[in-house]
């Protein structure tokens, strides 16, 4: 996962990630609500368990992007 992840930030500017071992940072570990290994977090809400599939992790990192617009903007560059 953490390499996958390390890839789309390589690729995107608007990506970033980080690898965190949760032995040596417990603090994270228990703020993240971590029970198993891996876990990944993206933009603090979407949360995923347990390796996934390339495709996968895209989806969830494309959910995590997109920003409803308030209403009455559509259309309006």
């Amino acid at each position: 996962m953490g390499r996958l992840a390390h890839a789309m930030a390589l690729e995107s500017p608007l990506i970033s990630a980080d690898v965190v071992e949760v032995q040596e940072f417990p603090s994270l570990a228990s703020m993240y609500g971590v029970r198993s290994v891996p876990l990944t977090v993206i933009n603090e809400s979407i949360r995923a368990l347990g390796a996934l599939p390339e495709a996968d992790l895209l989806q969830k990192v494309l959910q995590a992007g997109v920003r409803p617009t308030p209403e009455g903007d559509a259309g309006q560059d």
